[in-house]
């Protein structure tokens, strides 16, 4: 009798082991399992859509699954950049965000959907990405160098304009930085994003433009823009004929850099934030895609890529591009 009441016992206990739910763990399947999508806030052939598309390539084979770039453009980037921060922390969705997304809209904006340093997690910071300063040779002859660019605007006082990708974007607040510097008072026309600023040079609407280094190289070697100079200490790898804005324009110190760096949505679990950014590092530590950074886009690749040095120039760019935004004037309600 007491072996049939054990053996009752055992079974029942089993049957109550299998009614039991699973750990959630313990039913998914290692992360990744299926696509992983990078957003960007810029369009179709920006500084950001370049570098995300180039990086999706060998992140997807590292992973085993399909990386896509999905550009969500308006607002500065702000769009693409409250979908992220409110996305599913699940490892499916990330960011390549910018200074302008997460340190300069702090400032220019005056209210955020968002708050770009608490809803986030930091992946990889990619690279400091600088500006460069063209004219159309076709529609401003007369403007080979940047003293030139100096000399015009002094002579004609609110009436030489430049063109930026945007009200507060980077080659916006470039162009500010210079203005203030170089003592000359110019008229800034934003546009939507890179493509029609670059438009608005080429057919003679505006005088000059600080755009970005990834699309300014192939125009300016291909000779439908002339690059007066760069915005960064030392000379571009990819451009290294073209001075620095202290070289060329005798502005002792000019700087005006910005950094691309990917994000995740805030509480991001560790194992995977880990897992991503040592993937991530390792790709852009690569001597093939340094070269690529350094001599196609001119970027400089980050001394570390990691999270931690990674918040740490967020949260320093955040105060200090706060104080050019409040000089230029820049604002949006």
């Amino acid at each position: 009798m007491k072996t049939v009441l054990r053996r009752t016992a055992l079974r029942l206990a089993a049957l109550a082991a299998l009614a039991l739910p699973f750990p959630a763990g313990a039913q998914e399947a290692p992360w990744p399992n299926r696509p992983i999508t990078i957003m960007g806030g810029f369009p179709n052939g920006s500084g950001v859509d370049i570098y995300a598309r180039k990086l999706a390539e060998p992140l997807s084979r590292v992973l085993g699954v399909p990386v896509v770039v999905d550009n969500r453009t308006g607002a500065g980037g702000n769009i693409a950049s409250e979908y992220v921060a409110r996305a599913r922390p699940d490892g499916y969705t990330f960011l390549l965000g910018t200074a302008g997304t997460h340190a300069i809209n702090a400032t220019l904006y005056s209210s955020l959907p968002f708050d770009p340093l608490r809803d986030v997690t930091h992946i990889a910071l990619l690279g400091d990405v600088p500006n460069v300063l063209l004219v159309s040779p076709q529609h401003s002859p007369n403007l080979r160098s940047c003293a030139d660019l100096i000399s015009a605007a002094r002579a004609r006082p609110g009436q030489l304009n430049y063109a930026s990708t945007g009200n507060g974007a980077s080659t916006h607040l470039a162009g500010v930085q210079f203005a203030m510097a170089a003592g000359i008072d110019v008229l800034h026309i934003p546009y939507r994003g890179q493509g029609p600023a670059m438009l608005s040079l080429l057919s003679g609407e505006t005088a000059f433009f600080f755009n970005q280094s990834g699309p300014s190289i192939g125009p300016s070697r291909q000779g439908q823009v002339r690059a007066l100079a760069v915005s960064t200490r030392q000379r571009l790898g990819a451009l290294p004929d073209v001075p620095t804005v202290e070289e060329a324009c005798g502005l002792q110190g000019f700087e005006s850099t910005t950094w691309y760096g990917l994000l995740a949505p805030p509480h991001l679990p560790a194992p995977i934030q880990e897992r991503m950014a040592r993937e991530v590092a390792r790709i852009i530590t690569e001597p093939d895609f340094v070269a690529w950074l350094t001599e196609n886009q001119g970027i400089t690749p980050p001394a570390d890529p990691g999270p931690a040095a990674f918040r740490q120039v967020h949260e320093r760019d955040i105060a200090r591009w706060a104080d050019v935004v409040r000089r230029s004037g820049a604002r949006v309600d």
